[in-house]
């Protein structure tokens, strides 16, 4: 398959030609540019869900009940789930074989043309994400999924890269699944546009649910659009029954235990009502646009590391500095400059 046969495949639904592009650009092979240029204009049409949490919390088990509810729903459901890499090989470590898993209790989805999955090796990158994530989904984005399941790696308080990719963000947590001292320190926490207890049956979650119910009340945000309503509506509001308050949304927390498919439904609906209200906010626009930025930024500085790697003696440059013949800021000056001015 070439370029324009993967690309045509890409629009027409063909999915050889789906994980031929995947592949094409996680390994940045030579055509991966060409086949993300080309698609661009048909990408932005679907939901992207970022799931993110502790390692243990169920993560894949709420992404495998939740591809259920939306494909009921007549969604076409893609996934990408990222693993640990292997310190050897660089891919996902035992990736497919342990997300097969979470697929069990229903076979059907891994025969459903509605539903592709595909893991991803971190390739040791930090954030949760790897480092074509993104492109991933925008290449199962103009294959046409409606929603597109973005599961990170499971790495814990720092985990937060999601918001680069996702639409809506769901944190997923258990309960007791540290002290509130560690918990408040979680990154994570800042970023859920929706807050997750799976594991529901076990002892301590109403602790946990009270825990998180004060850490969204303590939030500036929630404090001015709360301020004027009764402890009854406050209640109703972090349930997820009211989710905005004077056009705020306000983070719903849903309890669940995924395994038996319990609170899947109402979380299924949350995510459907957050990305709703994003739309007519107009959050959508700025959250996206805010996401080109840094990509556009990323791009362009790995091409202008590229440049000069080509240009320059990289490896003559760096001794220079090691042995302290020249200073960095000085080099990074001499460099940019020669770039500049070059003709």
């Amino acid at each position: 398959m070439n370029v324009d046969e993967i690309v045509n495949g890409i629009f027409s639904k063909n999915r050889r030609a789906l994980a031929r592009a995947i592949t094409y650009v996680e390994n940045e092979l030579p055509g991966s540019k060409e086949i993300l240029k080309a698609i661009h204009s048909r990408t932005g049409r679907a939901h992207v869900i970022g799931l993110t949490g502790f390692p243990g919390v169920g993560k894949s088990t709420i992404m495998s009940k939740l591809t259920e509810e939306f494909r009921k729903r007549g969604k076409m459901v893609g996934i990408v789930a990222v693993d640990p890499g292997s310190p050897f090989t660089g891919g996902a470590l035992l990736g497919d074989r342990l997300r097969m898993e979470g697929f069990d209790a229903n076979k059907q989805l891994w025969v459903d043309p509605g539903v592709f999955f595909r893991s991803m090796s971190s390739r040791g990158r930090a954030g949760g994400l790897a480092a074509k994530t993104g492109d991933v989904v925008k290449i199962l984005d103009a294959y046409g999924f409606d929603i597109i399941f973005v599961e990170t790696v499971g790495a814990g308080q720092g985990e937060v890269d999601i918001v680069k990719v996702a639409d809506t963000v769901v944190v997923i947590l258990m309960p007791e699944v540290g002290d509130d001292i560690q918990l408040s320190k979680a990154g994570i926490l800042e970023i859920a546009d929706i807050f997750v207890v799976n594991k529901a049956d076990l002892e301590g979650v109403e602790k946990t649910v009270r825990w998180l119910r004060s850490m969204v009340m303590m939030s500036e945000e929630v404090v001015q659009t709360l301020s004027t309503l009764t402890h009854a509506d406050e209640a109703r509001v972090l349930s997820g029954e009211i989710f905005k308050v004077s056009n705020h949304w306000v983070p719903p927390i849903h309890t669940t235990i995924a395994d038996r498919g319990v609170g899947i439904s109402e979380l299924a609906d949350s995510i459907e009502k957050h990305y709703e209200y994003q739309r007519k906010s107009g959050g959508l626009l700025k959250r996206r646009s805010s996401r080109a930025k840094i990509e556009l930024e990323e791009i362009i500085l790995g091409e202008i590391k590229n440049l000069i790697k080509k240009k320059f003696n990289y490896t003559e440059i760096l001794k220079e500095i090691v042995e302290n013949k020249k200073d960095p800021y000085t080099v990074a000056e001499e460099i940019i400059s020669k770039l500049c001015y070059e003709r």
